[in-house]
């Protein structure tokens, strides 16, 4: 078998507004799924089980950390949207890489705004970098998938 996974660690987020390289260096990203919601409607007289419809899909929120930067674009938006109440939804683009720094997935997630922001605890005895995460609603996300070129045929032996 020829095929291999590709790694989950070589990624980028890139947001078209901010243009600071350091801003779209996240360690983690998380909440990249979709459900589908349904209504569950029990019929009279049938007690052995009950209806399921569906309603709509799902998107959870999405999750950024990183280490924390003392001076960002981002936090600067996470501020004016949760304090301020200034909410400024974005698109913004989660792009899986391979080995070669190309586009294998990338997730376009359409107007996006923060929810949550936290830093990590501070802890004198832990040996560990400031760690701050983002919370982000998003409406939803669509996926481009760069097309893989097909597999070399298998010669046959006779």
């Amino acid at each position: 078998m020829s095929y291999y996974p590709p790694p989950a660690f070589h990624f980028v987020v890139r947001v078209p507004d901010f243009a600071g390289a350091d801003d779209m260096c996240f360690s983690e990203v998380g909440g990249l799924s979709l459900e589908m919601t349904s209504e569950e409607v029990p019929e009279g007289g049938e007690n052995r089980y009950v209806q399921k419809y569906p309603v709509r899909a799902k998107y959870p929120e999405l999750t950024l950390k990183r280490g924390l930067l003392v001076r960002s674009e981002i936090f600067d938006w996470v501020r004016a949207c949760i304090q301020d109440f200034d909410i400024q939804p974005k698109d913004l683009d989660v792009i899986l890489l391979d080995a070669v720094h190309q586009p294998l997935f990338t997730w376009h997630l359409v107007k996006a705004y923060p929810t949550k922001w936290a830093v990590a605890d501070l802890n004198a005895t832990a040996n560990a970098v400031s760690v701050e995460t983002m919370q982000l609603f998003y409406q939803y996300f669509t996926v481009d998938r760069t097309p893989v070129p097909p597999m070399p045929a298998i010669p046959s032996r006779l």
